[in-house]
């Protein structure tokens, strides 16, 4: 039956991978503020533990943490385990996952296919492709049909247009936006909602991370220019996630006003 009202995301529990920092941190508090119950997932649990934290000062009804790593599949499922534990244990009518967010990923390296490296390539395409497989494959038990549930992927710029040095992640966030559109058919009829939001130029850890802890390197990525933040994307994962069951968001792809696309980003230079 059609329920044309927002959905409600009091007191639903929301997975969110990748929850350490950036897009996922911001989305622990921003479902925090919801009332939502969360289940983190990260390798740097001690990250996990201050998430948690602000996810509760925000409204969390609660905010457990467990170490995922979406690379290892024994790690996934160990997660998925846990979290369906934590899930059971709860005395709510809620006992069901109703939001599953794969955001674990991020880029590696930003050398041409010239040279290179396996080790970045391999890292990339672990946690951007397989990784959201693995999340899904487990954690689709746990999501209920015709109630609401999300599975919301998110992707990027990269996967919808290429740039030099980007072959991997390009390619991987090219795969992540053919995964959701394949789950959308495999899950149809299912009442279970899928969507990629998918940022352009955003300023979180990500580029500290592709230059491998190169801070002065990372900062020029988003020097004189005004990039989106974490807050933003967390925002719209809430819009998202509340639309009324019926409604499917499939696919944002959402930019700064400072980027046309990957590639090309307008620098507000200073004058003296």
């Amino acid at each position: 039956m059609k329920n044309s009202g927002r959905f409600s995301l009091k007191n639903k529990w929301v997975l969110i991978t990748g929850a350490s920092s950036g897009f996922g941190a911001a989305a622990a508090a921003a479902f925090g503020a919801e009332g939502a119950k969360l289940l983190l997932g990260a390798r740097r649990v001690d990250r996990l533990q201050k998430v948690a934290a602000t996810a509760k000062k925000s409204g969390a009804v609660a905010a457990h943490f467990h170490a995922l790593d979406v690379a290892q599949t024994a790690s996934v499922e160990e997660f998925v385990v846990w979290a369906k534990g934590k899930i059971g244990n709860q005395k709510s009518k809620s006992g069901k996952l109703h939001v599953l967010i794969n955001n674990a990923g991020g880029a590696h390296g930003l050398d041409p296919v010239a040279t290179g490296q396996d080790a970045d390539w391999e890292t990339t395409l672990q946690t951007n492709v397989l990784g959201l497989l693995r999340v899904t494959r487990a954690a689709l038990p746990l999501l209920p049909h015709d109630d609401g549930a999300s599975i919301l992927n998110i992707g990027s710029v990269a996967g919808r247009t290429a740039y030099a040095g980007g072959s991997a992640y390009c390619a991987a966030k090219a795969g992540e936006l053919a995964i959701t559109r394949v789950l959308r058919h495999e899950l149809f009829g299912t009442g279970i909602r899928v969507g990629t939001i998918d940022p352009g130029l955003a300023e979180t850890e990500f580029s500290l991370v592709r230059f491998k802890g190169n801070a002065s390197q990372a900062a020029k990525v988003y020097a004189d220019a005004n990039p989106l933040v974490a807050a933003d994307i967390a925002d719209i994962l809430v819009w998202v996630a509340s639309r009324p069951p019926h409604v499917n968001i499939d696919e944002i792809l959402v930019k700064p006003v400072d980027q046309v696309d990957a590639g090309k980003v307008f620098r507000r230079t200073t004058k003296k």
